[in-house]
């Protein structure tokens, strides 16, 4: 079974508009609404392929009466443990005739000392029959330095191997607290090490202790950094579409691929650049296309040059 931890979900709003003006007034058809953050992404994948998954979350207020229906209609299994503040809202809105998308995130609020300690304690309970654990997102503001670290302990002591998908400082507290897998983008590898190259900036969580690193670079595709060196994976030609899961579909099929116990880099970086790729072709965060093993098809892995991506 593959766990998921969801630090910080939110209800995700998806509008779609014709053409988005800033400063101007539109019109769409009815938001889809659905219980989202980027651990509950990667369970909505990982289940979607019929892998055992259990995912965790927090949810609280009226924006978590919403999600917690949808989450129950959505048949992923689930744990949500109550909190006083609201389940925070990501608002996406697509613009149908550029093809991007834009995102508002709100920050969230922080649980209190008594709440994590509840989350802590779900973790712990399904770990024994975890494979993988998955702690993927954003932190609340104000939440205890020592949160990230602590799944992540509990996960290595059972011999579990954990996957984060963070940013800010918390990237670089799971590369010191020992997480097998991380999976930054481009600029959130940057902005927490200080490093502007990519692969310096993946090697020194390398030297803090991490087997591998993930590291999207969105339409010039994916690098998979380890000890041993540097791989670059892309498709053959960029998709247009909606990138907003495409991260977290590629933590799934690392998830999966762990899950089999596969820890052949090349094959984990081929497997998530084409989940990523198939997330870009669905509306919604937390799906992927069944083409992707077409996709797939079309990756092309070699030895990473800094001249690689154009």
């Amino acid at each position: 079974m593959i766990l998921t931890v969801t630090p910080n979900p939110a209800l995700d709003l998806t509008w779609h508009v014709e053409h988005l003006a800033f400063g101007g007034s539109h019109r769409a058809d009815a938001g889809i609404a659905r219980a989202g953050g980027k651990g509950l992404n990667v369970a909505r994948v990982v289940h979607a392929h019929g892998v055992p998954v259990a995912a965790i979350a927090t949810v609280g207020g009226g924006t978590g009466v919403e999600f917690a229906a949808e989450l129950s209609a959505s048949g992923v299994p689930h744990v949500l443990v109550e909190v006083a503040g609201a389940t925070r809202r990501s608002i996406a809105v697509v613009d149908e005739q550029r093809g991007d998308t834009t995102i508002v995130n709100e920050r969230g609020v922080n649980p209190s000392d008594a709440e994590w300690a509840a989350l802590l304690a779900e973790v712990l309970e399904r770990l024994p029959s975890a494979s993988v654990l998955v702690i993927s997102g954003s932190l609340p503001p104000g939440a205890p330095d020592q949160l990230l670290p602590v799944l992540i302990g509990v996960g290595r002591d059972g011999g579990v191997p954990v996957i984060v998908d963070t940013s800010g400082p918390a990237l670089l507290r799971a590369a010191d607290a020992g997480a097998s897998v991380l999976k930054p983008n481009a600029a959130e590898l940057a902005e927490a090490t200080g490093i502007a190259d990519p692969i310096e900036g993946a090697t020194s969580l390398i030297d803090r202790g991490v087997e591998l690193v993930l590291l999207s670079l969105g339409a010039e595709g994916m690098l998979a950094v380890t000890a041993s060196g540097a791989l670059h994976a892309r498709l053959d030609a960029p998709l247009a579409g909606n990138p907003t899961g495409a991260g977290d579909a590629a933590v799934a099929a690392c998830a999966v691929l762990f899950a089999e116990g596969e820890r052949d880099s090349e094959r984990i970086l081929r497997r998530a650049t084409a989940w990523s790729a198939a997330a870009v072709l669905m509306p919604l965060a937390g799906e992927i296309s069944d083409t992707w093993p077409e996709l797939e098809a079309r990756v092309t892995v070699r030895p990473y040059s800094p001249k690689d991506p154009e």
